[in-house]
């Protein structure tokens, strides 16, 4: 490792020791939305619960690292403010909200609870008139904390549906599809497209050549995504789109 890759750790390591913890990105990205705030407008309003004795604990660790002060001399009742230091900050954290808003705008959590909801939005983006002839069935396999599978019928001029249970067609019309749940949460949302989640590994496809050649037409893509896929989940090895013959069901 270069010198100069071990000074870019080192910074990214002080910006995680200092910054990295529940609280401190979200006080200030309150500071960056909405301006100067007073103690109790942090206590009753950053997301979840922290107890006021934490709260003085952050707010006076970023007065001694110089992102934020007090207006008005420093009294106790006087509202927090960002610095010239903390104001250099705002732009990542934007940065990072909106990264939020676009690749996790659900909550995996939820996703992971509620399983159908993916499935729901897969079957919104499904293109009836591009569909096959004959039908075929996308097997999908989420993996995130735990595995979620389910499985879309489709044909063409008629209204696709999915389930939770294999419908046992013919495996020859078996397409399977693995990827982590963030990955298939974008491709549902409509935020990265089959080419790109193939194309860097994040998406593995196996099954019928024929079918797995037909897959990215089967759903309305949109011109405007340009974004990559974010990396899979570690447990979750997908390879690039591979032809060969359908892995067995289940």
């Amino acid at each position: 490792m270069s010198a100069i890759d071990v000074n870019d750790y080192c910074s990214f390591s002080k910006a995680v020791e200092h910054l990295g913890d529940r609280w401190s990105l979200p006080i200030l990205a309150q500071l960056v939305l909405f301006g100067p705030l007073g103690f109790n407008e942090f206590a009753s309003g950053l997301p979840g619960h922290i107890s006021r004795s934490v709260l003085a604990d952050k707010l006076r660790k970023l007065e001694e690292l110089g992102l934020i002060s007090r207006d008005g001399g420093g009294r106790r009742r006087d509202p927090y403010r960002l610095t010239a230091v903390g104001n250099d900050l705002a732009p990542t954290i934007l940065s990072l909200r909106g990264w939020a808003e676009e690749w996790l705008p659900d909550g995996v959590a939820m996703v992971e609870r509620d399983p159908d909801i993916v499935l729901g939005w897969l079957t919104k983006r499904i293109d009836i008139a591009g569909l096959p002839e004959r039908q075929a069935v996308i097997e999908v396999t989420m993996r995130h904390e735990n595995e979620h599978r389910c499985w879309l019928v489709l044909e063409r001029g008629i209204e696709p549906y999915g389930c939770f249970e294999d419908p046992l067609l013919d495996e020859s019309r078996y397409v399977y599809v693995e990827a982590g749940m963030t990955v298939m949460l974008a491709l549902a949302r409509g935020r990265c497209s089959w080419a790109d989640g193939t194309a860097d590994g994040s998406i593995a496809a196996f099954g019928a050549p024929d079918l797995i050649r037909q897959l990215p037409s089967w759903f309305q893509s949109d011109e405007s995504i340009s974004a990559r896929v974010p990396r899979p989940d570690p447990d979750v090895s997908g390879t690039a789109l591979q032809w060969g013959p359908a892995l067995p069901a289940g």
